[in-house]
């Protein structure tokens, strides 16, 4: 009984210890207009104990925004006679549409690859399940260019030494957001990380949304896919044969 009673006083005392995160964002709401170019998100927030006092300690954080989860199939090309040709292909069940990560430091100095693999932390780290059974090297192969390929366009980004750490208890990190990123609910989570262990996470949340005339164009595309498939052709039909005529007599 008395090992009992002071593993659970142990237990928490050392829960005592762990701080807790108080995150914020800059916008919780994005409307994506015409003309929209992308925006900069600020990710602020506080390292407190859990009774709102400041935390004693050395921490890193580690802030990771992930849009909507999507299959995506990938399919490699080869070179044949001269030619790409579409070769081996694999489906994704759940890649991020969109995956940023920055860091007080790099990410190999804060944490083991394991937990960064729990985690996700980290572009090397993202958990690309494939759906059907697939060679574990072909896998890393697709899942390394589905990165290298979403990092090009803009949509994957990790960034070391980007979060700033004020009197070892606020932080903040700016996280851009370009214009093409898929509308839906975003995921923010925050690390407290110290010795390479996660003491604490906290997690908020920004939709991005369409508004006016590209929503209206979303709705009905999504309602009545049918019909927008035939306006499409049919405006795509009559702007070449304007531009037909125009050129004609020119």
């Amino acid at each position: 009984m008395r090992v009992l009673l002071a593993l659970l006083a142990l237990l928490a005392l050392t829960g005592a210890r762990d701080p807790i995160l108080v995150p914020d964002i800059s916008q919780h709401e994005i409307e994506v207009r015409q003309g929209f170019t992308g925006t900069e998100l600020l990710l602020y927030g506080a390292i407190l104990t859990p009774e709102g006092q400041r935390a004693n300690g050395d921490y890193d954080i580690v802030v990771l925004l992930e849009g909507p989860l999507k299959p995506i199939v990938l399919r490699e090309k080869r070179r044949v006679a001269g030619m790409w040709v579409n070769a081996d292909s694999t489906t994704l069940r759940s890649a991020p549409s969109y995956y940023a990560v920055v860091s007080s430091r790099p990410i190999r100095q804060i944490v083991d690859e394991r937990t960064a693999a729990i985690y996700e932390l980290g572009l090397g780290s993202l958990q690309l399940s494939p759906t059907g059974a697939i060679d574990p090297a072909a896998q890393s192969r697709f899942a390394a260019g589905l990165t290298d390929l979403m990092r090009r366009s803009g949509l994957y980004s990790q960034s070391e030494n980007a979060v700033t750490m004020t009197g070892g208890v606020l932080y903040r990190a700016r996280i851009y957001l370009p214009s093409r990123v898929q509308t839906g609910v975003y995921t923010a989570e925050t690390f407290a990380i110290t010795r390479g262990r996660v003491v604490a996470s906290a997690t908020t949340r920004v939709e991005v949304k369409k508004i006016g005339m590209e929503k209206a164009i979303a709705d009905f595309a999504r309602r009545h896919g049918f019909w927008y498939g035939l306006l499409t052709v049919g405006l795509s039909v009559a702007m070449g044969w304007i531009a037909g005529r125009l050129f004609a007599l020119v």
